[in-house]
């Protein structure tokens, strides 16, 4: 009688299981390409900021509520992105997904927010410090047209 062989749905003769996925990192990030004068935070910092656990900061980046940039190898969050009193700032979210919706890399997204425009009152990211912003958000659905 030949030996009993192993159901393929549980191993491979490889030793390798099924499903995994190797090479890609688990929380998305853009390059930095932020003026090296603007703060940022890294992880474990904007956490506590958030008074949350790092868990909860990746998950709010992988959920699309926050780009971070690499910083000299090490995963951060730009402080403008968060209010002083531990909250993501109002608008930023809502402001990522449009521009995710008009086809924007992270690194374009982090750009845009961190450029100076002159009808705002400065970088949209300030706006949406200020107001929250509505005339960001319309700004940016008007990008993807």
């Amino acid at each position: 009688m030949p030996a009993a062989r192993k159901s393929p749905k549980t191993s491979r003769q490889d030793g390798r299981g099924y499903g995994i996925v190797r090479g890609v990192s688990a929380t998305p990030s853009a390059d930095d390409v932020l003026d090296p004068q603007v703060e940022v935070l890294p992880l474990p910092d904007a956490a506590l900021r958030l008074g949350l656990p790092v868990t909860k900061v990746r998950q709010a980046l992988r959920d699309g509520q926050l780009v971070a940039v690499r910083r000299d190898g090490v995963l951060c969050v730009p402080a403008d992105f968060l209010t002083t009193d531990g909250a993501i700032v109002k608008g930023l979210p809502g402001t990522i997904t449009v521009l995710a919706d008009a086809g924007f890399a992270p690194e374009e997204m982090v750009r845009w927010l961190f450029t100076p425009d002159d009808t705002l009152p400065g970088r949209p990211i300030d706006a949406l410090r200020a107001t929250g912003g509505r005339e960001v958000k319309r700004r940016a659905q008007a990008l993807a047209l």
